[in-house]
């Protein structure tokens, strides 16, 4: 038996506040009613289990998740786990994204597709789709709260650092301003001298002089 869904959640955060947030797989299990991670294998994927109600039975799947196709650009990325729980087994594909939606907003995108066999899959597809649609709401609950949360520490920091810029930039402004003005100001003029009347008396009277015994020689 298969099932196939595809849900959009809407984020209080930026995209990049989500995007850091989705990338920790232990922190996003926890966002998962009955989900727990147990252990991280060497070659880079998870163990753990999840139990889950169905109707009247209770299952405890233990399994294996994997990270792959890593997309920072699109801000993607593919789970894919599988579990099982004594005469059940189920796989899982799930491919999630996050979106811009506003300055301070996003949305988180998911598409699934869980396969199940065994006792799981005599549920059948319509109680199995029920219960799948209740896990998520409640995970995307989970994560917006999170990444709101984050989102709330970040906030302070990011404006005191912008603060902090607005303030670098105007003290530089007005520095390059003050030398720009030292430039091209006019240069200062030199102290005027006083006039020395007795030197120029002096002077007149050794020129008139000079042409008087010139004359006389003459």
């Amino acid at each position: 038996m298969k099932v196939e869904l595809e849900k959009r959640f809407p984020l209080p955060a930026r995209a990049e506040t989500a995007w850091g947030f989705l990338q920790n797989v232990e922190a996003v299990a926890e966002c998962m009613p009955g989900a727990k991670i147990t252990e991280r294998s060497p070659r880079g994927a998870y163990k753990g289990n999840i139990t889950v109600r169905l109707g009247p039975a209770t299952m405890s799947f233990r399994g294996e998740l994997e990270v792959r196709d890593v997309d920072p650009a699109a801000r993607s990325l593919r789970l894919v786990g599988k579990g099982t729980d004594g005469g059940s087994a189920a796989t899982m594909d799930l491919t999630a994204r996050i979106e811009q939606a506003a300055a301070s907003a996003s949305t988180l995108v998911g598409r699934s597709e869980v396969s199940m066999s065994g006792k799981a899959a005599s549920f059948g597809a319509r109680m199995m789709t029920t219960v799948a649609d209740q896990l998520l709401k409640q995970f995307a609950d989970n994560f917006a709260a999170h990444v709101g949360a984050l989102e709330g520490q970040r906030t302070p920091a990011v404006q005191e650092c912008d603060a902090a810029s607005a303030r670098s930039l105007t003290e530089s402004s007005e520095a390059k301003s003050k030398r720009s003005d030292a430039r091209t100001a006019s240069p200062t003029p030199p102290p005027t001298r006083e006039l020395n009347g007795l030197a120029l008396a002096w002077q007149v009277l050794k020129d008139w002089l000079r042409g008087l015994f010139s004359k006389s020689a003459a």
